[in-house]
């Protein structure tokens, strides 16, 4: 079976317009494969791209090099060279990303926040609204905070709001941020069982992993990825 998702030679640079244009190298040739059912883990130091490789792989920035080709239904789609109307299409159905802070709304309750995008799929209000409040429960959101907008909720209920929006649809691939890292250890072990359905479901992980105890629950192989010399020109 082919992955779900191809990286090939991907490289990126930022320029820094304020230190005069410098540039400053963060991937450079990075290569990896997911496929159903597997977990990922990019390995590396801090500022090794760790991050900026999903942002990638998501279309939140524009590779300068190399390809990301994710499999959706019986196209292949180029991330690195897609039109952003079908980088937007691609991330209804078919790839979901759990970064490390959640952007909220303004206004927008919490159960309006994890049932979005089951409702831009077509999908009942009510019955939306059902399959939120199901994994929300899950993750221990208080009732009482589910119409409530997440602007002021703790660090660690915001993340379970981030989380439950990712997962309530079923998208082939999966990115993850460290999905647990503001979260206490009932909540972590939850993720992690969440994560481990999405797996026997099928789905192909990629993520940032520093929480030991949920490496050893879900990763299933680990990619080194090796920080760049920082030479500005």
């Amino acid at each position: 079976m082919a992955p779900i998702l191809r990286i090939r030679n991907l490289s990126k640079t930022f320029v820094l317009h304020a230190r005069g244009g410098a540039v400053l190298p963060v991937l450079s040739g990075v290569s990896l494969s997911a496929g159903a059912g597997e977990c990922v883990a990019l390995d590396g130091p801090s500022g090794a791209g760790k991050s900026t490789l999903l942002k990638c792989v998501y279309g939140n920035y524009r590779s300068n090099d190399g390809e990301i080709l994710i499999a959706d239904g019986r196209e292949t789609v180029d991330v690195a060279r897609a039109e952003p109307r079908r980088i937007v299409r691609l991330r209804r159905r078919t790839v979901g990303y759990v970064s490390q802070f959640l952007r909220t709304v303004p206004r927008v309750p919490a159960i309006g926040i994890v049932s979005e995008p089951l409702r831009l799929l077509g999908t009942d209000s009510r019955e939306a609204e059902d399959r939120a409040a199901d994994l929300l429960a899950r993750l221990r959101v208080p009732e009482r905070l589910w119409s409530l907008p997440p602007a002021t909720f703790s660090g660690g209920e915001q993340q379970r709001i981030n989380i439950a929006r990712t997962l309530v649809v079923h998208r082939p691939l999966l990115l993850l941020d460290e999905p647990t890292a503001s979260l206490d250890r009932e909540n972590r072990e939850t993720v992690a069982a969440l994560i481990r359905e999405a797996l026997d479901g099928g789905i192909a992980v990629v993520g940032v992993f520093h929480d030991a105890a949920l490496r050893h629950e879900v990763v299933t192989r680990a990619v080194q990825i090796a920080p760049l010399s920082r030479v500005a020109a």
